[in-house]
């Protein structure tokens, strides 16, 4: 019998009918308690216990992998994003990573749209004034009259593009891989280098995945050149924007806004200034909230999980049938 850790919270909750299939293909399961995701020590405490993982975004660093060997064979990512796990070291540890490409790209996108269509249109600022007893009019500017900008155009980048140009806003991207001139032409895209697109955005929404080349990327420098009429709207990985730096525009009034998902330290600390700043809009690392793609992710992060195990995945569609959501 092999054994697995169940870490991720999304899937967690879920225990009640994923355990029996999971019990079914002859495995154990070790399911700690997890506040938002496994530190390193937490991870240790069960280091050299199990043969493979469905984690969040646990710290899977070479210390902790290295503690886990020689049993563990297979990391399986619930989602996309693998930011936490030194996939150098597993490669060379000959363990393997998986996870689910292009997961909650729908969801995501249209988390930035509704951050900006509360920004341009001061939806929550409106409904504060007249709940408080005031009637004033405050003007606010459309969508088609603003230049969005896209850090990152792969996935979610491209489905946040699909979006704004749905609204007649003027585009800008700007990426490290060449994007494909016929998506380009066919929502008209301007692709630019990142100092002309934050100079010129009103919207900037950053979707680029988190590695070393990416890694504050938004700091005092680069926030410096943008408009003081510029929104930041992080939904892709907090430590992709310097948080200190960001707060410190924001209290210079250097921008007019942030809506953020993502932080550097999650959860939020609770003495950061963002949590008492009225231009900020603040969310719990939740623009994946979706419960028909969640569900497609715990069914492909099983199959990782089982094909990473060398284990016929063969009969999980019958599961699937019995126990889907």
């Amino acid at each position: 019998m092999k054994t697995v850790l169940i870490s991720a919270p999304y899937m967690l909750p879920e225990m009640k009918r994923f355990r029996p299939v999971l019990e079914a293909f002859d495995l154990d399961l070790i399911t700690p308690t997890v506040h938002e995701r496994l530190s390193e020590e937490e991870i240790l405490v069960h280091a050299g216990a199990f043969d493979g993982v469905i984690c969040g975004d646990d710290r899977f660093t070479r210390r902790v992998i290295e503690a886990c060997l020689p049993r563990l064979k297979v990391i399986s990512k619930w989602g996309t994003g693998i930011d936490s796990i030194d996939r150098a070291a597993a490669n060379e540890l000959g363990v393997a990573v998986c996870n689910t490409p292009n997961a909650f790209t729908v969801p995501v996108s249209e988390s930035v749209i509704g951050y900006m269509l509360v920004f341009s249109r001061h939806l929550t600022r409106l409904d504060a004034e007249v709940k408080s007893g005031a009637w004033e009019k405050i003007v606010g500017r459309t969508l088609a009259e603003s230049t969005m900008g896209v850090v990152g155009v792969g996935h979610v980048g491209k489905a946040v593009i699909r979006r704004a140009r749905g609204f007649g806003m003027k585009i800008l991207g700007n990426d490290i891989i060449e994007i494909e001139p016929d998506f380009l032409l066919e929502y008209g895209v301007e692709m630019t280098d990142l100092d002309d697109l934050l100079s010129r955005a009103d919207y900037i929404s950053i979707n680029c995945d988190l590695n070393p080349s990416s890694y504050h990327l938004i700091n005092a420098e680069t926030l410096s050149l943008c408009k003081p009429e510029a929104v930041i709207i992080n939904t892709a990985r907090g430590p992709i924007v310097e948080e200190s730096a960001l707060i410190s525009a924001l209290q210079r009034n250097a921008l007019r806004g942030a809506a953020l998902d993502v932080f550097e330290i999650e959860p939020l600390p609770s003495d950061s200034p963002l949590r008492h700043m009225e231009q900020v809009m603040l969310a719990p690392h939740n623009s994946n909230s979706s419960p028909l793609f969640w569900e497609r992710v715990h069914w492909n992060t099983i199959r990782n999980l089982l094909e990473g195990l060398a284990i016929d995945a063969g009969r999980l569609d019958a599961f699937k049938e019995k126990y889907g959501a």
